[in-house]
């Protein structure tokens, strides 16, 4: 597939639009899902991923949509209501998740290329061609694009992203009830000084990714403090 450039006057392009889609959708595709993840970064809770199809050849499918961008960049009352504007119009939407565990057996890639397979497989209408921000998925038989920064590009992807982003809100949410202290449901696991000053507090607990670098930098002080408690032997 030739480069699409941002925009039609190769400017700027100032939203996400259903450019990539189009070309699909001429080339007789007919099921392109858009596919991104949320949580990544995240020191604790599941990495989440999701897939959106967006129907061809509806003309006024852009307007509708409008106000759909990458979800970093919208407040959590506009993705909320952006993801209720998607789940109306979309053909199909499907969400994958992997819990911290199966992150640190696996590692952080292959766990949210795992979170996409996971989001295709929920798909009601299986996708014929994939869009997906970022990542590329090997495993998956199906011709695809990666495209870096796709969600602030791609329609099918920036509205992926908020299917994603809010659905993984809500399962942290569900963890802060579950885990009281660390106060999940605000900062949504990342290492902000609010859940550093829980984790020195309490310690880990089963919701943490125990193989990312500040959890283990953790483990160790730990370990070092307890050395260094311990009463001396009697000689």
């Amino acid at each position: 597939m030739s480069p699409i450039p941002a925009s039609p006057e190769g400017g700027a392009q100032p939203f996400p639009s259903l450019a990539y889609e189009m070309r699909l959708w001429d080339a007789g595709y007919r099921f392109v899902a858009g596919l991104d993840e949320a949580g990544r970064g995240s020191w604790a809770g599941p990495v989440v991923a999701a897939a959106v199809i967006l129907p061809a050849n509806q003309p006024q499918l852009a307007k509708v949509l409008s106000g759909v961008r990458d979800s970093k960049t919208l407040t959590a009352a506009r993705r909320e209501m952006m993801l209720a504007a998607i789940e109306n119009q979309a053909l199909a939407w499907g969400v994958g998740a992997v819990p911290p565990s199966e992150i640190d057996s696996l590692g952080i890639v292959p766990a949210t290329c795992k979170a996409m397979a996971l989001a295709l497989q929920a798909l009601s209408t299986p996708a014929d061609h994939l869009l997906i921000d970022y990542l590329s998925l090997p495993d998956i038989p199906l011709p695809q694009i990666r495209l870096p920064k796709g969600d602030a590009l791609v329609l099918s992807i920036a509205a992926a992203s908020i299917v994603a982003k809010v659905n993984r809100d809500r399962m942290m949410v569900d963890l802060d009830a579950q885990f009281p202290g660390y106060s999940f449901g605000q900062h949504k696991g990342y290492g902000t000084p609010q859940h550093q000053a829980a984790l020195s507090s309490l310690g880990p607990c089963p919701a943490h990714r125990l193989s990312f670098a500040p959890l283990q930098r953790l483990a160790a002080a730990n370990a070092d403090r307890a050395v260094e408690t311990e009463p001396a032997s009697p000689s």
